[in-house]
């Protein structure tokens, strides 16, 4: 288990712990709020414990709330990352997997993709994109477009966890 390195979430206050975890599911303050009315105690110093109280909350919401937190994420390589729409924590995301270094025919294949994948799932495109690079998220797009709807609605979940865990690792 390890201890946040810039905070300690049990000597915050709701205001104050909502603030600092307000973006660790994109746009969904709902999730921190959540988490500090169901009770923080010393447990949560640990970022797995925070994670997993955190995780519990977004598996546990009904499908329409999932929905629009997946809907909440940005296309990767799309009009909010060229117009500098990000959130901190997406652009840096966006950033180390070298996504800004796309060729123009790689920029054009992300397009393609993000569209040709809401057009089938009815959802956008998720993936933890920390440590990988912009060839491994094109292939991921383009296998994941094979799987079926509901296949894809619980990986974009998972994936949201997982960026979340990252998020909290930082902090």
């Amino acid at each position: 288990m390890s201890d946040f390195q810039t905070l300690t979430p049990s000597t915050l206050d709701r205001a104050a712990f909502v603030e600092a975890f307000a973006d660790i599911y994109e746009h969904s303050a709902w999730v921190a709020e959540q988490v500090y009315d169901s009770g923080v105690d010393e447990s949560m110093d640990q970022v797995e414990a925070m994670h997993e109280r955190m995780s519990q909350v977004l598996l546990s919401a009904d499908r329409e709330t999932q929905l629009a937190l997946i809907n909440d994420h940005p296309d990767l390589a799309g009009k909010a990352a060229l117009q500098g729409e990000l959130t901190a924590s997406s652009t840096s995301e966006q950033a180390g997997a070298g996504i800004q270094e796309c060729t123009p025919e790689e920029f054009e294949r992300f397009v393609r993709l993000n569209e040709a994948y809401k057009a089938k799932f009815g959802f956008i495109f998720i993936m933890a994109v920390k440590g990988s690079d912009r060839h491994k998220i094109l292939a991921s797009f383009e296998e994941r477009m094979g799987n079926s709807q509901e296949q894809e609605f619980q990986r974009a979940v998972a994936e949201i966890n997982k960026i979340a865990l990252f998020r909290l690792q930082a902090m």
